[in-house]
């Protein structure tokens, strides 16, 4: 991300940061530079953040503060991808008071995953207008919901729900732990903003959305991957490292030091010139990773991917099951099939190739929705791929319709496709998988073409749910679909084996 002086300076230069407010000169006048704004928080605020990050690729937290106040560069939503106790809200509490005070008559609401949620970043805020200096901005008292200042700048609590946040007009919004959201509530929360001059400053509409990642194709990992794209939001992301603190000169670089991965002595040029320390002591963060797994860790410290821990396949992963091209030569290989049914929702037809070593190359994928069963039968046996041997499918297929007195399964049958649908249970279906996904010996039994991407992320995204732990049913939110049809068609393909016990008198 580089530095933020640049987009300091813009704003200085096209004259957005002009206009007197109220509280501007009292206050030491309006910053106008990144070291100007950088000065002015530790003046008066009391905290010093971390200008540079240590990760490349990776933002300092004061590039958010920097983007969020200088009211320049496009886009204006943003996205904050940033560790546990990283200083999300507390920053986005800062960047709030410095838009109260400076921006006269600015219009802030505080949308939280929940009320508690949004509660923390008020109670930030409370905390820093109570600060000397500042206290005298207030109009009246801080509520529960809600903070005025005499300039005629509020902001606000929002509930999470649509009734709260439809009918808001506003020109910040700020979403903190977005990956908790009600989707239909983030979606009515796009519409809120609009912009407005406040002191002499145009302030643009912006949504702010700050989490950190929980779940894989969850609506932060959306988020993320639409910004990474050159997107309508800007990523500002940092983990553990970006806001360590200065590491003390007589701790090693070396084994047995826990951090000697993830930091690789970053930490120990903290006191170089230009690069203020970060919030996270050292020792703090070394009894963090003792306390948790390395998933975890991994997904909620450093910010490398989402944690996998409710996924009902951990044992897929694309550096070891997503191949480019399967082998060439091809003499052999038994083509088989997995199909999943669907009318309003999507139909999976699965494309496979058992080699003669027993391994299985998915090699193509059908995901469409709103067709008659006869399209996707067409669609089998004009396939490209060689004739399939069979096709497995839900049993339920057996079930026959109330308008043509044939099921699915007779409707194939009748058009010379060969259909199995042995009956197991979904969780012994899935023990199959598993065992193709990652056996006891050897590597892994089956492998999945890079073309096939709805079939890779319902791998990923196929989880439990996290509120009941205790669930052995999987979560239907439409990634289960692609999972049946290999499912479908590994437990046509595999022989489940079982296991009797007898007791010995």
């Amino acid at each position: 991300m580089g530095t933020v002086d640049g987009e300091a300076d813009a704003a200085r230069a096209d004259g957005s940061a002009g206009g007197v407010g109220m509280f501007h000169e009292e206050l030491g006048g309006l910053p106008t530079t990144a070291d100007g704004l950088h000065a002015w928080i530790e003046a008066h605020v009391g905290v010093v953040i971390a200008r540079r990050a240590l990760i490349e690729g990776h933002a300092a937290p004061f590039e958010y503060l920097c983007h969020s106040f200088f009211e320049t560069g496009s886009p204006r939503d943003c996205v904050v991808w940033a560790n546990r106790g990283g200083g999300k809200t507390f920053l986005a509490s800062i960047a709030s008071l410095l838009d109260l005070l400076f921006k006269d008559g600015i219009e802030i609401r505080v949308l939280g995953g929940s009320l508690e949620q949004a509660g923390r970043m008020h109670t930030h805020l409370r905390d820093l207008l109570s600060r000397p200096g500042l206290a005298h901005t207030l109009d009246g008292s801080i509520t529960e919901r809600r903070v005025k200042l005499r300039n005629g700048s509020c902001l606000e609590l929002l509930a999470q729900s649509q009734r709260s946040v439809r009918g808001t007009r506003v020109q910040k919004l700020r979403c903190d732990e977005v990956e908790l959201f009600d989707p239909e509530v983030w979606e009515a929360a796009q519409l809120v903003t609009r912009s407005k001059v406040c002191a002499g400053i145009r302030v643009r509409g912006a949504v702010e959305c700050l989490s950190t990642m929980h779940v894989p194709y969850g609506l932060m990992h959306r988020l993320v991957g639409e910004a990474r794209e050159g997107g309508t939001r800007r990523l500002f992301r940092w983990g553990l490292v970006d806001v360590l603190g200065v590491c003390e000169p007589e701790r090693a670089c070396e084994e047995p030091c826990g951090l000697l991965e993830e930091c690789a002595g970053r930490a120990k040029r903290r006191d170089v010139a230009g690069i203020a320390p970060g919030h996270v002591e050292v020792d703090d963060a070394l009894t963090q990773k003792s306390r948790v797994s390395e998933a975890t860790w991994k997904s909620e410290m450093l910010c490398l991917r989402p944690k996998r821990s409710d996924c009902v396949l951990p044992e897929f992963g694309r550096e070891s099951h997503v191949v480019d091209e399967a082998p060439g030569a091809r003499d052999g290989w038994l083509w088989v099939g997995g199909m999943d049914f669907g009318i309003r929702a999507p139909t999976v037809v699965l494309w496979g190739g058992v080699d003669p070593s027993g391994v299985l190359w998915i090699v193509d994928e059908r995901v469409v929705s709103g067709v008659t069963l006869g399209e996707h039968i067409e669609a089998i046996r004009g396939s490209p791929w060689p004739a399939l041997s069979w096709i497995g499918v839900d049993p339920a297929g057996g079930q026959r319709s109330g308008q043509t007195g044939l099921s699915d399964i007779q409707a194939m049958r009748r058009e010379g496709l060969v259909v199995k649908h042995r009956r197991l249970g979904v969780g012994e279906g899935l023990e199959l998988v598993r065992a193709r996904l990652r056996p006891a010996t050897g590597g892994p039994r089956v492998l999945v073409h890079r073309s096939c991407e709805r079939l890779i992320e319902s791998l990923e995204k196929y989880r439990y749910p996290s509120d009941r732990p205790e669930s052995l049913a999987p979560v239907k939110d439409g990634s289960d679909h692609a999972v049946d049809a290999l499912r479908y068609l590994i437990q046509n393909l595999d022989r489940a084996h079982e296991a009797r016990f007898a007791r010995y008198a």
